[in-house]
């Protein structure tokens, strides 16, 4: 049985969540909040240190003979260069070709560019973002303009508000990505159609797929998807369609 170790961003906690399930590896999963990607650098420490821990043992020592992981996961996009140069010790790293997450959710880099090409200015909500984050719409603006009001008064808060809602504007499409096997999806449609009704942007829903996690959660890595990146050597862009390369 392989043993994995998966570092994993919090929105992608119900789909690798359901995957580690089924998997017939040992999975052993650390996710880390939502968020981090907005300062890369941050993101890129926090992951260090996580890789660096997993290099230490595996967590349960139960025979004489010391074990660790097979792969450590990082089960991450480049996220704005957060991943690059990373590296690990003794334990390759396993890492998808994705800019982001969602081409985890959606289930490989080609259906992704295939939509961001079909459909500029999309704005894309799935499960885990709808429950960790606040996503673009009502509610959002509520919370966002109470926050403003509290903080510097209503004149500033209105002044703020525009600021905040002027970068919806490059935005037209608000994208639900569904796995129907985690279930609940009318709460998470209606969730993404009520943002674009508030936003008067156009819905559209897609169903992803678990393909790229599931393989990789079962260890299978298929060089098309995923860089195995040796110990002692790091992540770095490709620059093309591959997205990352081993430096």
């Amino acid at each position: 049985m392989l043993r994995l170790k998966v570092i994993a961003c919090d929105v992608l906690r119900r789909e690798i969540s359901y995957l580690s399930s089924r998997s017939p590896c040992y999975v052993d999963t650390t996710f880390l909040p939502q968020g981090l990607h907005e300062n890369p650098d941050k993101l890129r420490a926090f992951l260090a240190e996580e890789i660096e821990k997993a290099n230490g043992s595996f967590p349960y020592q139960l025979f004489e003979k010391k074990i660790s992981y097979d792969y450590i996961i990082l089960a991450y996009g480049l996220c704005d260069n957060s991943i690059v140069g990373l590296k690990s010790l003794n334990i390759p790293l396993a890492v998808p070709k994705a800019h982001d997450c969602i081409t985890m959710i959606l289930g490989s880099k080609e259906r992704y560019t295939e939509l961001f090409n079909e459909y500029p200015g999309t704005f894309w909500y799935s499960r885990g973002w709808i429950e960790r984050s606040l996503q673009p719409g009502k509610e959002r603006y509520e919370i966002t303009y109470k926050s403003y009001v509290d903080k510097y008064g209503d004149d500033n808060a209105e002044y703020l508000m525009e600021m905040e809602q002027g970068w919806f504007k490059s935005y037209n499409r608000a994208f639900f990505i569904n796995w129907e096997c985690l279930g609940n999806s009318d709460f998470y449609r209606s969730f993404t159609k009520e943002s674009a009704d508030y936003l008067k942007w156009n819905f559209s829903e897609e169903q992803g797929s678990p393909s790229l996690l599931e393989k990789m959660l079962k260890g299978e890595f298929n060089e098309s998807e995923v860089l195995i990146v040796p110990p002692g050597k790091a992540i770095a862009p490709s620059f093309d369609t591959e997205i990352i390369r081993q430096e």
